[in-house]
């Protein structure tokens, strides 16, 4: 971060890219721009990410449209942090960035290099400002306003609108239950008991030193429904304080659940070496059939890109996920913003940028991203478009579920109500019974919460990769100690984490949010 804000302050003093002109900021132009695109790699039938079918057809129409050429730069989509951060430093990032990191696009715009979008929201973005429309969180405010700072106006990013709202789910092997004898567990006391029948009878016959009862390679994304559960119910207040860059080591609860999590991993429930998971193994261990329970994104069973349902059951006849509700406290759900968009400010493109943002915001142009071409990408159901897997290899196959590499301001199939995009969600996912969908998404936002959004710009953001890591190797180690040495283990590492920079966060949130 110091190398980007020397780059910064450098390229500030010795290039005019935006300027004042009778109070007005204005833009640099050209009619060629750089747009980022994650790029995912090449398996599965993955085409170039900055080279396919899709790409082209965007170039061409867009040359037509706006006479605009755009070239698309890849950043690695599992790398994104560090290799927008170099981009940035080296003044050579796209002239249109996304990024799911919210505290890097917050030093960003800190240090000086992101362009202020408010003053051309009117003039260059109306068909986004449609398309977002309204802000669910405050009601009569548009949703291009969300990341407006309260006391200046001023608005760096832009959110992507999130269609589906569904976060997380808990999924159980369904055919080792039945083998059992077990019907689906009700609560997390009844799915301890399946796992512990899952480690001691192996339903699965495929071995006691190779039963896996619960597969997981993320304290923090696959764990933290099971921990969360165990902090006190807080007021938006609260949990806004206690929200330390999406960690929660200091809210009341949370420790009882990680001691929980280390009583699970020492009766060996959870999978032992997890730390040492990389790639696709945990994806091969499920396929394998050796796994009795997993959590993690709602619809992970069913998503087409890693298809652990359809390929466990070519492993095991009968294999099969199912989701359950184990009726858990402080279940998460998506907040209706999600990716940030923003454009540097040392840009030499920032009106093209903009009016290619806005392209993007048309129906015509989102539409066929999202669904391609009838009889092609996808066929209609009782009117309702139901997007087709293209075989791997074939230029129209989709790199990204629905193009959203491609659709910057979606995440989901909009087809302008909430009705039919409800009904095409569960089209989405090649042979799966759509109700198998519709049932599986209910449970993930039943009784599920939306983060706190506070309209507040915060300024402690240095320490928020510090305090990520040291989090999160808090609770592996945490997790892998014996259980006598539990409480040292969590009071040292609590310590730290405060010492490192979070007592600073905490400090600014209790005084932005004073009780």
């Amino acid at each position: 971060m110091k190398k980007l804000l020397l780059v910064l302050v450098i390229l500030s003093m010795v290039m005019t890219l935006t300027f004042a002109v009778g109070g007005r900021q204005q833009t640099t132009a050209s009619n060629a721009i750089t747009v980022e695109v994650f790029d995912r790699g090449t398996d599965g039938g993955r085409s170039l990410a900055y080279d396919n079918a899709w790409t082209n057809w965007i170039k061409q129409k867009v040359k037509t449209d706006l006479n605009i050429d755009v070239t698309f730069l890849p950043v690695g989509r599992w790398s994104e942090n560090t290799d927008i951060v170099n981009l940035m430093a080296s003044a050579s990032a796209p002239d249109l960035c996304y990024s799911y990191s919210g505290d890097m696009v917050a030093n960003f715009r800190d240090q000086g290099g992101i362009l202020n979008l408010a003053p051309f929201i009117d003039q260059y973005l109306p068909d986004l400002k449609k398309l977002l429309g309204s802000d669910p969180v405050f009601p009569g405010k548009d949703f291009i306003y969300r990341e407006a700072d309260q006391r200046t106006g001023a608005i760096y990013s832009i959110r992507s609108y999130r269609v589906a709202l569904a976060q997380r789910n808990v999924f159980i092997r369904k055919d080792w239950l039945d083998t059992l004898g077990l019907p689906l567990p009700r609560s997390l006391n009844d799915f301890y008991n399946a796992l512990v029948a899952f480690r001691d009878r192996d339903p699965g016959r495929v071995g006691a030193n190779r039963v896996v009862p619960y597969g997981f390679s993320s304290v923090q994304w696959e764990l933290q429904d099971y921990i969360k559960h165990h902090m006190q119910t807080m007021s938006d207040r609260d949990l806004w304080v206690y929200d330390i860059h999406e960690r929660f080591l200091l809210a009341p609860g949370f420790k009882d659940g990680v001691r929980l999590m280390n009583q699970w991993y020492n009766e060996r429930l959870l999978y032992q070496d997890f730390p040492l998971l990389v790639g696709e193994d945990l994806s091969n261990m499920i396929k394998s059939g050796i796994v009795g329970a997993i959590g993690g994104n709602w619809d992970i069973p069913w998503r087409t890109d890693n298809k652990l349902n359809e390929d466990m059951a070519l492993n095991v006849r009968g294999a099969e996920f199912v989701p359950v509700d184990l009726n858990l406290n402080n279940k998460g759900m998506m907040d209706k913003s999600g990716l940030y968009i923003f454009i540097p400010s040392f840009s030499r493109s920032q009106t093209a940028a903009l009016q290619y943002l806005n392209w993007l915001a048309k129906p015509e142009n989102y539409n066929f991203l999202q669904v391609g071409q009838q009889g092609v990408n996808h066929s209609l159901v009782n009117g309702i478009p139901n997007v087709l897997g293209r075989p791997a290899g074939d230029p129209w196959f989709q790199n990204s579920s629905l193009n959203i590499d491609y659709t910057m301001p979606i995440n989901g199939l909009e087809l302008g109500s909430q009705e039919l995009n409800s009904r095409v969600l569960a089209l989405s996912y090649g042979s799966t019974p759509p109700e198998t969908i519709v049932s599986a998404y209910a449970i993930s936002v039943r009784n599920a919460r939306a983060p706190i959004v506070r309209q507040v710009t915060t300024t402690v953001n240095q320490y928020s990769q510090t305090l990520q890591d040291k989090s999160d190797q808090l609770l592996e180690q945490a997790i892998t100690g014996r259980p006598a040495d539990f409480d040292r283990i969590w009071d040292a590492g609590v310590a730290d984490f405060l010492a490192s920079g979070a007592q600073e966060v905490l400090n600014e949130r209790n005084a932005l949010w004073p009780r």
